[in-house]
């Protein structure tokens, strides 16, 4: 399969099986994990997953927002990037692809470490884990990644390696719609591609500000379905990024990466 039609169905993949796969988990653990692990380098990934993704992976740091990062993705040097998506072993591996609103959250909290230095943060949606590991970077007291992946979980521990961090705490529960918890921060990027998750989304942050007064920054390119929700009203700009052409080639043509700030009642305050 060329390198195009593999990123397309990545693409419009997330618009159905990936949503319905959040909205369908509800809070429960899935392939035995448990709910909330506390993992150290090079321990606690299973041996055969780590060769499989250190196999048909490439290191890069190169073509995006954050070159201070370096993350294991898929690329067009990857066999799977050109081979059948049904030979790939594990679930869809969104969290391989380092999306332009993840990129947009990172570039920032490196520019602007204040926004997160002390604070405790999650980072929702975390795919390869880039946007915990720049909040780890600029000196958040505590970093939770959340993604219902395991695979995206053990890919964040060998991501974390590369970038000589120790593993952040990772939960694979689908923690939407669950009790609020006391973070100060919550970061998601590239998550408004579906009517229903969104929906979800927007009542669960609404929640956290109200409960928590947590603050809460949303990455996103201007996708359709993000610009017509009716959060999109309640959103203050923050900063808008250029994209490098390399993503915007694997995005249809996305030139650039917003990121909002979600305050309905107290607009958020940068350095």
């Amino acid at each position: 399969m060329a390198c195009q039609g593999w990123k397309q169905f990545l693409f419009l993949g997330r618009q159905n099986p990936f949503a319905r796969d959040w909205r369908s988990r509800k809070g429960s653990p899935s392939l035995g994990w448990k709910r909330c692990c506390h993992w150290s380098a090079g321990r606690s990934v299973d041996p055969e997953v780590r060769a499989f993704l250190e196999e048909n992976t490439e290191v890069t740091s190169s073509g995006n927002l954050t070159p201070e990062i370096r993350l294991r993705l898929l690329t067009p040097r990857c066999r799977f990037w050109h081979e059948k998506l049904d030979l790939w072993p594990y679930g869809d591996p969104f969290w391989a692809i380092y999306w332009p609103g993840g990129q947009a959250l990172s570039r920032y909290i490196l520019d602007n470490p204040c926004v997160v230095k002390g604070r405790s943060v999650l980072d929702l949606g975390s795919g390869c884990g880039a946007t915990a590991i720049a909040a780890v970077m600029s000196g958040a007291s505590q970093v939770l990644a959340n993604d219902i992946d395991p695979i995206a979980g053990m890919a964040m521990i060998l991501n974390c390696e590369l970038n000589h961090l120790n593993p952040f705490p990772i939960t694979i529960k689908n923690i939407i719609n669950s009790e609020v918890g006391n973070w100060d921060l919550i970061f998601l990027g590239d998550m408004f591609y579906d009517e229903q998750l969104a929906d979800d989304l927007h009542h669960w942050l609404r929640k956290c500000i109200r409960v928590r007064q947590t603050k809460v920054l949303i990455g996103d390119p201007g996708r359709h379905e993000f610009l017509r929700h009716r959060i999109h009203s309640q959103l203050h700009k923050v900063v808008e990024y250029s994209l490098p052409e390399s993503t915007r080639q694997e995005n249809n043509g996305l030139t650039s990466s917003i990121v909002w700030s979600y305050q309905p009642s107290d607009s958020f305050k940068s350095c």
